[in-house]
């Protein structure tokens, strides 16, 4: 159990609850809130997240990412902790708690007989596919370096819009810039891990967008997604500032900074790999911060 509770790598959680928090947040603040809806969003989610870091853990290890040269934490197919066909078995079982969460999120939601039931079984479908062909299958789109927009499509776009809708039941494109933080927070993390992982990552073959344009690039890659994620919702509490608590979002800013200034200094794996925890729950901080200031 030890080892699969590790394969789960339940610090990325909060990364995941944070893109529904954010959408759950500007539904509520818009008087449109719905408790079994929430739970049954965040319950899906949280599948969805350990389905994608179980395929993960496969898809790497049969790729070899994850190898000796690797100097992360270990994972379990590579260590032999899991066997491939237990973890295969993990990711099926994964994606039938996914599916099924995630139907009944609609049912509760939307009822049988809206379209919008059917568009969102396309779009969780296509997420459960995201899921499993980041690094899982015959061409992993996680190694031709288009991880980062997958992240910023269903942690952001998908992620926010599409839980807000559930509540509301409309699109506001207004939520599109606090879409674009939680969606370039989450591309932050991922950039952690592929900084962290370069070396390895060029002997496997995987062409993270760090691998492609080297480490000191990356690491201005990096401030620009801390940059502009803060910015997208900076502007959109300026376009609808309403009370000082709004402002409330100014606290991460240090967080932030202490995040990129860690991947400019920090080379050794060891070094690095606290700070995607630390991002994770930097960018799980700033919705909390933002939904409140928006609510009250």
């Amino acid at each position: 159990m030890k080892h699969w509770i590790q394969a789960f790598r339940l610090r990325t959680l909060p990364l995941a609850l944070a893109s529904i928090g954010m959408g759950t947040f500007l539904a509520a603040s818009a008087g449109h809130f719905n408790a079994g809806v929430f739970a049954l969003c965040a319950l899906t989610t949280i599948f969805l997240q350990v389905l994608s870091n179980l395929a993960n853990d496969y898809g790497d290890s049969v790729h070899g990412a994850d190898s000796a040269e690797r100097k992360g934490p270990q994972r379990a197919v590579q260590s032999g902790a899991i066997s491939k066909k237990a973890m295969r078995n993990a990711m099926i079982l994964f994606t039938i708690l996914s599916l099924g969460s995630g139907i009944g999120l609609l049912y509760v939601a939307f009822g049988w007989s809206s379209q919008a039931f059917m568009v969102f079984v396309g779009i969780g479908v296509l997420a459960i596919a995201a899921a499993i062909t980041y690094t899982a299958g015959y061409r992993p789109y996680g190694y031709v370096g288009l991880g980062d927009v997958s992240v910023l499509l269903f942690f952001g776009l998908v992620a926010v819009l599409g839980s807000a809708y559930l509540y509301e039941q409309q699109l506001n494109y207004e939520y599109l810039l606090p879409a674009l933080t939680t969606g370039l927070f989450s591309v932050a993390v991922l950039n952690v891990n592929n900084i962290r992982d370069i070396e390895s990552d060029k002997v496997a073959g995987k062409h993270s967008i760090p691998v492609r344009i080297g480490r000191a690039n990356a690491v201005i890659y990096h401030w620009l997604i801390l940059g502009f994620g803060y910015l997208a919702s900076a502007t959109y509490v300026f376009l609808n500032y309403s009370n000082p608590a709004q402002l409330g979002i100014l606290l991460v800013v240090p967080l932030l900074a202490k995040n990129g200034r860690a991947v400019k200094v920090y080379r050794e794996a060891s070094q690095l790999d606290p700070f995607l925890k630390q991002m994770a729950l930097t960018t799980l901080l700033f919705v909390i911060l933002f939904g409140v200031g928006q609510l009250l």
